[in-house]
C-alpha cells in the first residue's frame, strides 16, 4: 500500500507538469527556460544531501548519477519539452508515460530474461491499443500529429524505462539518485543556458516564473523523483511503471479547465481501455507456492 502512494502522489505531480510546462512553452517561455528552472533550483535544494550525508558518495556512485542524469534528467526533460511544443499536453502526457511501462517491460524480458506472465503482457497489449485509440482520436479531433513530437516522446519513454531498470539495482537511496540528477543536468546545461543568451525569463510574468519554479523546481526535482523511486523500490519496476501509464487520464483531465484542451469522445474511450491495461499490468507477479509441511514429510526418507 506504501508503494502505491508513492506511486500515486508522483502520478499527480507528473501529470500536473505536462498542463504547467505546456502552460509556458506556448507563451514567453521556452523549454531552456523550463529546463533551467528545473534542474537549476533542484540542484540548489538538494545539494545539501550530497554534501552532508552520512556518509560521502564514492566515485562509482557519482558516476552512476552522472548515467541517470543521461537518462532522466537533461535529455528527459528536453525530449519531453518539445514533444509538449510540438503536440498538446493531452497527447504528450498519453505518449511517453504510456509507453514507458511497456518498454520497461520489454526490456527486462528481453536483457534481464525476466517473466512477465500473461496478464501483464496483456495490460502492455491493452496499453498500447489505447494509446494507438487515443492518439487516432486526437488526429480527428484535433489535425494531424507532428512525426518529431512523436519521436522525441518516444524516446523520452524508452530512457524513462532504462532508468526504472537500472535503480532497482542500485545502492543510492531515492534523494540521492534525485539530487546526483539534478546537480549533474545543472551542471551540464546551465553554462550553455547562461552564456548562449537562451533565457527569456525577461519577457515573463513573475507570477508564471514563480510557478515555474516551485513546479519544475521543487515538486518535479524533489518531491516528483523520490516519490517515484520509492515507488519502485517498494513495487518493483514493472508495476511500479505500470501505474505511471495512470498520468493521461489525470493530465487530461487538468487540461480541461487549465488549457481548454477538451479530449474527444474517441480520447475518453482510449482512456479507458488504457487504464485497463494499466490494472493488469500493475498486477505483482505470483511467486512459487512453498511446499507444504505433510508434503514435505511425505517425500523425506
Amino acid at each position: 500500500m506504501r508503494g502505491f502512494c508513492w506511486a500515486g502522489l508522483s502520478v499527480t505531480i507528473f501529470a500536473g507538469w505536462f498542463v504547467v510546462t505546456r502552460f509556458s512553452v506556448t507563451r514567453e517561455l521556452r523549454l531552456w527556460d523550463v529546463t533551467a528552472l528545473r534542474f537549476g533550483i533542484g540542484a540548489v535544494i538538494l545539494l545539501p544531501v550530497l554534501l552532508r550525508g552520512k556518509r560521502r558518495l564514492s566515485a562509482k556512485e557519482w558516476r552512476e548519477g552522472l548515467v541517470y542524469a543521461c537518462l532522466w534528467g537533461l535529455p528527459f526533460v528536453l525530449a519531453v519539452a518539445l514533444g509538449l511544443q510540438l503536440t498538446s499536453a493531452g497527447r504528450a502526457a498519453a505518449i511517453a508515460p504510456t509507453l514507458m511501462p511497456v518498454f520497461a517491460g520489454a526490456f527486462a524480458w528481453i536483457f534481464l530474461k525476466e517473466k512477465q506472465g500473461r496478464a501483464r503482457w496483456c495490460g502492455y497489449l491493452a496499453i498500447i491499443i489505447g494509446l494507438v485509440c487515443m492518439v487516432a482520436g486526437g488526429v480527428s479531433a484535433h489535425g494531424g500529429m507532428n512525426p518529431m513530437g512523436l519521436i522525441a516522446l518516444m524516446t523520452a519513454a524508452a530512457m524513462w524505462a532504462v532508468y526504472t531498470l537500472l535503480f532497482r539495482r542500485s545502492a543510492l537511496t531515492p534523494v540521492q539518485a534525485a539530487a546526483l540528477i539534478c546537480f549533474w543536468s545543472a551542471i551540464l546545461f546551465l553554462p550553455i543556458y547562461i552564456f548562449g543568451g537562451l533565457s527569456r525569463l525577461a519577457m515573463a510574468s513573475p507570477s508564471e516564473i514563480g510557478l515555474q519554479a516551485v513546479y519544475q523546481g521543487v515538486l518535479m526535482s524533489g518531491v516528483a523523483i523520490v516519490s517515484f523511486n520509492r515507488s519502485v523500490a517498494l513495487l518493483g519496476p514493472s508495476a511500479a511503471t505500470a501505474i505511471i501509464a495512470l498520468i493521461p487520464v489525470v493530465a487530461s483531465l487538468a487540461a480541461i479547465p487549465v488549457l481548454g484542451e477538451l479530449p474527444s469522445g474517441g480520447e475518453c474511450v482510449a482512456l479507458a481501455v488504457v487504464v485497463g491495461g494499466v490494472l493488469l499490468a500493475a498486477r505483482p507477479a505470483r511467486k512459487a507456492a512453498k511446499p507444504s509441511i505433510s508434503a514435505t514429510t511425505r517425500h523425506t526418507p
